[in-house]
């Protein structure tokens, strides 16, 4: 019974307690017993000493485990397999060999969960970001996944950081709603009905009075509307949330489910609104290039690596390089009129290089468009303004030219829009007017239109697609593998 009491004793009060991968390899001093536990990225030996690439997920690199040979470590050794999840006891010690500064010298190795070879199939060798796409449950398990999944962490931080220390409140905002914010149609229905049994009306439509919350909804497309009405009364908000569209597009720009940074502030023009987005992407730039350097540095590798049969011309800006572009550079501010006669004269308008040439005012610009802009005319991120009513939302403010509303798109290389914002309209009449050409029923709509009634203001506000900055900042090419689960047409696995 003592014998029992005081190993106990022992086995908690200690026991070295584990320390993170990225720890262990920013100490100083080595010498000292150390716990660490993760899972196998490769195994490797002779017949006296294997070496284990030990991670953990706190940093894309690897400790290497030194085990030496004998009896007991063989037959656990025969056990281990990339994907294996171990606890390893043992001294932390100065490398001998190149690539890292520090090393484990195992003790103990313990088997938290095995991974058969023949079963796993994230073995040691190149795997397509398709193939990847199949394994999601799995791909985290992979450096380009778990770089990405820092880089999103730190830039979802980044983003509460840089709004909270401006005065910002943060919004939650419905994810279901009665209403369509862009008016596009483009959305998820949200039902309880029989949808076997459905209840109709006399003239045959589906009768939504009896659905659970007396009439149709669906998923929101936008927290931008409810935050405005936020705004009205705080000043300034921001909504960070899961957004939906229903657009049968598999292209690798498009997702079914995203998320939406949606800032709106009361009392700011359309100056104000450019100002504040040219801000956060800069903070939020910079903030990465100083916390995720390693990942980023990891990910330009991949990016060259994968360009590399690539024309010179057709290849990627440098990763590092395109983030520090945005950073070093003030962006160019020019109106809609101003871009679309730089477009129409431009020698790659003239040689219908462009698959969709500019020839009119009021055309709706495409990615390549903006891209050209971007890296070929300013070489500079650029902010549009002043676009043709007809191609843009109901709630942007009107000019006094009766063609043109205060909308701002901020372009940036390689992606093209990245922001779209506006200053919002705040006199009743003319909203209302604009909701009926836009044939908006007033009805599901009364209660934006009566923040209009009530102590209006000229208010701003944008939008910034969350997988879009992702995009941009790992220089990934597809946004499917820039969020967890990607939500697709006909894709809903996991």
């Amino acid at each position: 019974m003592k014998f029992s009491f005081f190993a106990k004793f022992y086995k908690y009060y200690f026991k070295v307690k584990r320390t993170e991968i990225n720890e262990l390899l920013k100490t100083t001093e080595a010498g000292h017993k150390i716990n660490v536990k993760g899972w196998v990225r490769t195994k490797r030996g002779s017949k006296n000493v294997s070496f284990i690439a030990l991670n953990d997920g706190s940093t894309i690199n690897n400790i290497q485990v030194v085990v030496e040979m004998n009896e007991e470590n063989d037959k656990l050794l025969e056990r281990i397999h990339t994907g294996a999840a171990l606890s390893v006891d043992g001294m932390l010690i100065e490398s001998a060999g190149s690539g890292q500064r520090v090393e484990v010298q195992a003790t103990k190795l313990e088997i938290l969960g095995e991974a058969n070879p023949n079963e796993y199939p994230l073995q040691p060798k190149k795997h397509s970001l398709e193939f990847l796409r199949e394994k999601a449950h799995l791909r985290y398990r992979t450096s380009t996944f778990s770089a990405i999944g820092r880089i999103r962490h730190a830039m979802i931080f980044a983003i509460h950081k840089f709004f909270n220390d401006r005065g910002f409140y943060n919004v939650h905002s419905p994810i279901i709603t009665g209403s369509d914010a862009e008016g596009a149609g483009e959305m998820f229905q949200v039902t309880t009905l029989d949808l076997e049994n459905m209840p109709k009306n006399p003239d045959g439509k589906i009768d939504f009075s009896r659905d659970f919350f007396g009439k149709a909804a669906n998923l929101t497309v936008s927290g931008q509307l409810e935050a405005e009405l936020a705004a009205l009364a705080l000043s300034k908000v921001y909504t960070f949330g899961p957004t939906f569209r229903a657009e049968n597009s598999n292209t690798t720009r498009h997702l079914a489910e995203f998320w939406m940074i949606e800032p709106e502030m009361a009392f700011y023009d359309i100056n104000d609104d450019m100002d504040l987005a040219e801000d956060m992407l800069k903070y939020v730039i910079d903030y990465a290039l100083e916390h995720c350097m390693d990942d980023l540095l990891f990910l330009s590798k991949r990016l060259e690596e994968e360009e590399k049969n690539k024309k010179a011309d057709e290849r990627s800006m440098e990763l590092i390089e395109k983030l520090r572009f945005v950073l070093d550079n003030p962006f160019e501010r020019i109106t809609y009129t101003e871009a679309i006669d730089i477009l129409k004269n431009s020698n790659h308008n003239k040689k219908k290089k462009f698959q969709y040439l500019i020839e009119d005012w009021g055309a709706d610009l495409q990615s390549e468009h903006e891209r050209y802009l971007v890296e070929k005319h300013f070489k500079k991120p650029v902010i549009l303004t002043n676009y043709p009513k007809d191609i843009k939302a109901f709630y942007m403010k009107q000019n006094d030219d009766g063609k043109t509303v205060r909308a701002m798109d901020v372009l940036f290389p390689q992606i093209g829009e990245i922001i779209g914002g506006s200053q919002r309209e705040e006199v009743y009449s003319k909203l209302a007017d604009r909701m009926a050409e836009m044939h908006i029923p007033e009805e599901s709509m009364w209660w934006y239109l009566e923040t209009r009634k009530f102590g209006t203001v000229p208010h701003a506000g944008f939008g910034l697609g969350f997988e879009r900055l992702m995009l941009f900042i790992t220089g990934m090419g597809n946004i499917r593998d820039v969020i967890p689960f990607p939500r697709t047409p006909q894709n809903l696995e996991f």
